[in-house]
């Protein structure tokens, strides 16, 4: 199956072409087809699996194909929970819409509102966005929902997670009732499914590589080493020079922070990004990850949601995560678009028992490294 079987057009293929990429993912091939037909669509999959493309590519199709409407109203919103993945959306259509002639923009809280505004007035066709920023934009009369055709609910899990559901709700209560959704989830537990239920109309579901399956192309491991010892550990790690660069998750932000400063002591030039830095800050960091100016990221769970970067060799677990699922989302950073890569953890004996829980999501026992 190729993107031009999907009867993707021109200008798009084009832009995919640019990219290099020649087949769409198994979410992309059974995505794309139900919402170029305009059905609401439940999808199910895991980080890394191109669901971004699988929305952003046939809402670009859909809208031009349709005469905009008079008013310099909204016509596609899709909301997600983070700051960074807001970003990563927003390159996703500027990438594969650039040979069209629709505006997108994207806002999001941490900034000053100013140029947010300013790009609502002169009228934004797609519109990406986080929901508290959305929120107040709302209640100031800055934007238009009335007039959306397409809507999106991407990575709805994180967003109970974080506490949002009631934001969503009163979202999308100024929604129109005639659109078309989509509803985006790494995983599908009851709450999920009945908050899909509630924003859905018959809906087609596709699902594809349940969270609890993990990618063939990473190599994972376990080095069993006390919380004490497991800074010197690190740093043997990351003095592999062979290692270009390593996202090392940790539980909380206090220890993204005391982590990049012991690096230092060791000659390692590490940042992190967590919910208490500056957009400013986790942006800059990001971006000198992405082309090779910093070599190691620190993240928590929450920040790291919206990294998308298709050479990314190494993942290290420094904190185990006590939720199993969180496992599968912070390996799936590496081992992207067809390439191998790499995870490791460290398991305390005060961890063990999120080790099992990970063991037994996943369906086998990590393989032990030693130091």
């Amino acid at each position: 199956m190729t993107f031009k079987q999907l009867n993707i057009i021109a200008p798009i293929l084009k832009c995919i072409e640019r990219q290099g990429y020649l087949q769409p993912t198994p979410i992309q091939e059974q995505a794309m087809p139900f919402v170029l037909q305009g059905r609401d669509l439940l999808g199910c999959a895991q980080t890394g699996t191109g669901k971004t493309a699988a929305f952003a590519i046939p809402i670009l199709q859909l809208l031009a194909a349709k005469q905009p409407t008079p008013r310099k109203a909204v016509r596609s919103l899709i909301l997600t929970p983070t700051r960074e993945l807001a970003i990563q959306i927003h390159e996703n259509f500027a990438c594969y819409g650039k040979e069209l002639p629709l505006k997108h923009g994207v806002i999001f809280g941490g900034v000053s509102q100013v140029n947010q505004v300013k790009a609502l007035r002169s009228g934004i066709d797609i519109l990406i966005a986080t929901p508290g920023r959305l929120m107040d934009l709302m209640q100031q009369g800055h934007i238009d929902l009335s007039q959306v055709e397409v809507f999106v609910l991407d990575e709805a899990d994180r967003m109970l997670d974080m506490g949002f559901v009631r934001d969503v709700q009163k979202i999308v209560a100024k929604l129109p009732r005639k659109r078309q959704t989509l509803f985006f989830s790494a995983t599908m537990p009851a709450s999920i499914k009945q908050l899909a239920d509630s924003m859905l109309s018959n809906p087609v579901e596709v699902i594809v590589t349940p969270v609890s399956s993990t990618t063939e192309s990473v190599e994972q491991s376990v080095y069993f080493v006390e919380k004490k010892d497991k800074n010197k550990l690190l740093s043997q790690i990351l003095g592999n020079a062979a290692i270009s660069r390593s996202l090392v998750f940790t539980r909380t932000k206090h220890g993204a922070d005391q982590l990049v400063k012991l690096l230092a002591k060791e000659g390692i030039f590490a940042a992190a990004i967590h919910g208490n830095k500056s957009q400013n800050a986790r942006q800059k960091a990001l971006d000198g990850f992405k082309i090779n100016r910093l070599r190691v990221l620190v993240a928590t769970d929450i920040a790291a949601r919206g990294i998308d970067i298709d050479e990314l060799p190494h993942v290290i677990n420094f904190d185990l995560p006590n939720i199993p699922e969180t496992y599968v989302h912070r390996i799936g950073r590496t081992g992207r678009g067809g390439r191998f890569g790499t995870a490791v953890s460290f398991c305390g004996s005060e961890e063990k028992a999120d080790l099992r829980g990970i063991e037994k999501l996943i369906g086998f026992k990590l393989p032990v490294a030693v130091a």
